[in-house]
């Protein structure tokens, strides 16, 4: 290169930037996790408040229900008075499953199916020609895949938004009791 080039580059300012490494996705993913349950840990709330949100979202992770899981989250935690900032901040955390959805829809579907079917019967077995997705937006689509999907889904979040909230619960009454304890003593 020439050197009225490289003064051309200089004064225009396209000198080529040092590549940094971007990090990898198990990092990026642990950065997530991490950052998001910090925000859980920091919230000064009353530890039922916070266990219902993390129920909460933990319960609309679980469910088909796309694009409406944090709104729903949102208020439903609200109107049953627990924490919001938990409850969107565990849907948020539940998306870091995204990779296995095809495998928890499929759960879903078939516990769904089984639920809805008289008498009981596992579903067909769904061929991937045919399914298209025009036919996916149409309504008899959704009463043949998405309620059960959903009826699913419930069997899954229900459990899990139980266990998270006795687990949170827990951990939150003792967080508060040791805080309260160091308070006391003048720490």
């Amino acid at each position: 290169m020439s050197l009225a080039v490289a003064s051309e580059i200089v004064l225009i300012g396209e000198m080529p930037e040092p590549s940094v490494p971007k990090p990898s996705l198990i990092k990026r993913v642990v950065d997530f996790v991490v950052t998001n349950a910090r925000k859980l840990l920091d919230l000064k709330d009353q530890p039922h408040a916070i266990a219902g949100g993390i129920a909460i979202g933990m319960f609309m992770g679980f469910t088909p229900l796309f694009g409406l899981k944090t709104l729903l989250s949102l208020g439903v935690a609200l109107a049953l008075r627990c924490n919001p900032i938990a409850a969107v901040v565990t849907v948020s955390l539940h998306d870091v499953v995204t990779p296995i959805w095809p495998f928890l829809i499929y759960i879903e579907y078939n516990i769904g199916y089984w639920i809805l079917s008289s008498p009981h019967t596992l579903p067909p077995e769904i061929l991937h020609h045919h399914l298209h997705v025009a036919d996916l937006m149409k309504w008899s689509s959704f009463q043949s895949l998405g309620l059960p999907v959903l009826v699913g889904s419930l069997f899954l979040s229900t459990p899990a938004a139980a266990i998270s909230y006795f687990v949170m619960l827990t951990f939150f009454k003792r967080r508060q009791a040791r805080r309260l304890a160091r308070e006391a003593s003048g720490e």
